[in-house]
């Protein structure tokens, strides 16, 4: 990922332009609309019957110059890799297959890895974007996963699950797409990673069909 969203949280339907009476401070609330968006938000949500509050709180996620610290060097393995990204597509309906595409094209699975521009982790998530996915940790490796899987959720909810737009967006910004009517905008390296990204997709859907997986 290259360019944070900056039309995230209005996709999110987040109302946190201000923190006024209704907004309780560390606090994060969850909610399904009628659609299926799922939406999170530091307000209380007003006649939403079963939102869930959700535990812990929520800060701004560190720059990307922070260093990592000693706990999050311990490697994980493919089983844990497996578990995690099943958890993570199943809450926000991805397919496994498109999480493991993004993950491989945007950091080959090194949980540390930071781009030139600040992308950081193995979804490879901006700063702005990741504390709007509320990942309070950037280089933790669930957390990440988490950020990353969520903010296609976005995407699919944006571009009504068309998984080009959601791959161009994940790499040009959804407002890219959008200034080319729907399309996968005109640069270079986005059009070789949407092509990347959708091959691997198709690669490990197959290899997760073979193994008996979703």
């Amino acid at each position: 990922m290259k360019h944070p969203a900056a039309s995230l949280l209005c996709a999110l339907a987040l109302a946190l332009g201000g923190v006024g009476p209704s907004a309780h401070a560390g606090e994060i609330y969850k909610y399904v609309e009628a659609d299926g968006t799922i939406v999170y938000t530091n307000v209380k949500p007003q006649g939403v019957k079963k939102a869930q509050t959700l535990k812990g709180s929520f800060k701004p996620a560190p720059r990307p110059t922070d260093a990592p610290a000693s706990t999050r060097l311990v490697r994980v393995s493919r089983e844990q890799y497996d578990e995690l990204i099943h958890s993570a597509a199943t809450r926000y309906r991805i397919p496994e297959a498109l999480v493991w595409a993004v993950m491989h094209a945007e950091s080959n699975f090194d949980p540390h890895a930071v781009s030139p521009v600040g992308a950081s982790g193995l979804m490879q998530l901006m700063p702005a974007t990741a504390s709007e996915m509320y990942v309070k940790d950037i280089f933790d490796v669930k957390e990440n996963i988490e950020g990353g899987t969520r903010y296609l959720r976005v995407l699919a909810n944006m571009f009504d699950g068309d998984m080009v737009k959601m791959v161009a967006a994940y790499n040009a910004g959804p407002d890219a797409v959008k200034k080319y009517g729907g399309k996968v905008p005109p640069y270079a390296e986005t059009r070789a990673y949407v092509a990347k990204v959708i091959k691997l997709y198709f690669q490990y859907k197959k290899q997760r069909a073979e193994d008996g997986a979703n």
